[in-house]
């Protein structure tokens, strides 16, 4: 049964309150990804209708695994969003699925340039620090013209 999903008709004046834990495959995350889903969704949520809206607080708790984008060693990320909030504007009056919202909130907080001495699980300092300092040569020609211009290969077009 889907704790996310429940019928905004029956839904008490007082709110609805569900905790439990789902599996990592709530996550959705293609095999071939370098993010993984380590450990189950750990949530404490109450759903309250307010008018118009749903509002959702409670808490959410994760684990990934993810590639360093540095040394491209995996690492540990886990997402706690202990003050997780959300206002949900209501379709329809009848059955509301709030999966989809509550599973975007928390892979949204993972970095999208993730580093391994980010991690917070295992902390440790990337072993490719430093391997990658910038340089002041030019990665391409700064010659004009070298190349017959950028805009040689447009001007034959007419």
């Amino acid at each position: 049964m889907n704790p996310f999903l429940f019928d905004i008709r029956n839904l008490p004046t007082e709110g609805k309150q569900v905790s439990g834990k789902l599996p990592a495959s709530f996550f959705q995350l293609p095999e071939t990804d370098t993010l993984k889903a380590e450990s189950p969704l750990t949530y404490e949520l109450t759903f309250i209708k307010d008018g118009k809206d749903i509002i959702v607080t409670g808490s959410l708790e994760a684990t990934f695994s993810m590639e360093c984008g540095r040394c491209l060693q995996p690492f540990k990320q886990k997402v706690e969003l202990t003050d997780y909030q959300a206002e949900v504007p209501i379709e329809k009056e009848t059955t509301m699925d709030l999966t989809d919202l509550i599973r975007e909130d928390i892979l949204l907080t993972l970095p999208n340039f993730p580093r391994c001495e980010d991690g917070n699980v295992d902390l440790r300092d990337c072993p490719a620090e430093g391997n990658f300092e910038p340089t002041d040569e030019p990665l391409v020609s700064e010659e004009p013209g070298a190349d017959g211009g950028v805009w040689n290969a447009l001007d034959q077009l007419k």
